[in-house]
């Protein structure tokens, strides 16, 4: 099992607005905790975050960790 450390994340900055989406990609952004242009959010890597990103991915971009 891994540890706490070892987790593995994702971080994710939204690039596109909201506007005049359909609802459920409104949602799917504030799922992943995202509500305005340039926010980042980092989040575990697991398959439903994963899903998450690529419903919506043209409206974000996966962040690459300093």
């Amino acid at each position: 099992m891994a540890k706490a450390s070892e987790t593995k994340t994702v971080t994710v900055e939204q690039v596109g607005s909201p506007i005049r989406r359909p609802g459920d990609q409104r949602a799917t952004l504030v799922g992943l905790g995202l509500n305005k242009r340039h926010r980042r959010s980092t989040l575990q890597d697991t398959p439903a975050v994963r899903g998450m990103i690529a419903k919506v991915q043209h409206l974000v971009r996966v962040v690459a960790d300093e």
